[in-house]
Order: structure tokens, then sequence, then C-alpha cells
């Protein structure tokens, strides 16, 4: 069992800080530029990744994800860090009694006790992260620790030969030699890196 499975808040956190240095970097002219999530301009990918912290936040809270909408509404373009940082405390605050990680979870995905949803967020924060900084800082270094627990979470929950239909992850792609743990993950799920 992976170290976010017995515990994935710490991860889940970090995955939020590590985003939110990236998100501080935005600038209104990038907005509508392409994203390696394909069906995502930046400005969409920003409102579906703080839509799904808002998401799993209210997941936390006790509520069906389903009921929350997978994007954020509309955000002022300078205004993303800021959004943000208020729904990182909302699921901070959602997440924060130990209660939550046994109760089951209504996740897109299905049901399942709270520790193991809060696991595919974490992925999902770390993948979008990667998605975000080839926008605003191709250069920048990723937390490679918290990168490894993405990837031992999307290797279990994502196999390589279940991709299409209602998975909507593309086949896995292949990663350059020596490729950082991030690159790895986007690889895997369905980046072209």
């Amino acid at each position: 069992m992976n170290a976010a499975a017995v515990d994935p808040r710490p991860h889940y956190l970090r995955a939020l800080d590590q985003l939110e240095k990236i998100v501080s970097q935005v600038t209104p002219d990038r907005l509508d530029l392409p994203t390696p999530c394909s069906e995502f301009d930046l400005r969409a990918l920003l409102s579906h990744t703080v839509g799904g912290v808002h998401r799993i936040a209210y997941v936390g809270e006790g509520g069906l994800a389903l009921d929350v909408p997978a994007a954020a509404g509309e955000i002022e373009d300078h205004a993303w860090a800021a959004a943000l940082g208020r729904a990182r405390d909302r699921a901070a605050a959602a997440w924060a009694d130990d209660a939550t990680l046994d109760r089951l979870a209504h996740v897109p995905w299905g049901v399942m006790p709270g520790r193991f949803a809060l696991g595919g967020y974490v992925m999902e924060a770390v993948t979008h992260t990667w998605d975000i900084a080839r926008v605003v800082d191709p250069g920048a270094a990723l937390d490679d620790e918290l990168a490894l627990t993405a990837l031992a979470i999307a290797e279990q929950v994502l196999p390589a030969d279940e991709r299409g239909g209602d998975v909507p992850f593309g086949r896995v792609q292949p990663a350059p030699a020596g490729a950082d743990p991030t690159t790895r993950l986007a690889a895997w799920l369905g980046r072209t890196v």
C-alpha cells in the first residue's frame, strides 16, 4: 500500500502548495494558450483544477462529488491564485477530521473510503500542476517525491490497458529516458511529453 493510501492529506496539501506556486505565475496574457491537457486552454484548465479542489472539499464535507460542477465558474483573469488559495483552505478544513478518511466518499469514479478518493485527487493535482507549469514555467522544478506518490496511484487505478470509453485518459505515452517522475506521470496519463 502506498503512503498516500494510509493518509493522503499531507500529500494532497503538498500538491496544492506546489500548485499554488505555479498558479501564482499565471498572467492574463497566457490564459488562452493551449495546455498538454488537450481539451483545455489554460483558463479552462485552471477552472477545472480549482473546481476539482472545491469538489473534493465538498466530498470531505460529506457531499456527493457530482453535485459540484467540474469547473470553478467565473474567475477574473488576475484572480486565479486567490481562488485556488480559497479552495485549498476549504479542502484542508473539510478533510481535517480523521473520520473523513474512512467515511464512504462519492466521487466521479465510484464510492470508496475517503482516503482512496482523496488519493485520486493527489494524482489530479500533481498532474495538472505539470500541465499548467508547461505553459507558465516549463523549467519549474516539481516535487519528485510527490510525483512518485501520484505515479504509484495512477499505475494502480489506471492500468495501461484500460483506456478510452468512460476512462477519460489517453493511452500511455512514451517518456524520454531519464525523465523526471512528474513527466513520467504525465506520460502515464496520456500526455505527449
